[in-house]
């Protein structure tokens, strides 16, 4: 089981701000086909990768980093400044 957080308007796409998800991913970006092949809410929310940021046990990474040993996963649009 995976912690899957989601922020901003991807929170709002999907109507929930976590969940715990079984999976079989091995990096952030099979977790998205898993969780888009689920319901169409998750497609729309994932539909652009480009425009989303990903968090690995809070840290920054990349749609094709490993999963092996990971709590928690986050997707957020980038961040402004301001």
């Amino acid at each position: 089981m995976i912690d899957v957080l989601y922020f901003a308007w991807v929170r709002e796409r999907i109507g929930l701000p976590r969940e715990r998800v079984e999976t079989s991913a091995a990096t952030p970006r099979d977790l998205v086909a898993e969780l888009v092949a689920r319901e169409d809410r998750y497609a729309l929310a994932f539909a652009d990768l480009s425009a989303l940021r990903v968090a690995l046990d809070q840290d920054l990474a990349d749609f094709d980093a490993p999963l092996a040993g990971v709590r928690e996963v986050a997707f957020f649009p980038p961040m402004t400044g301001g």
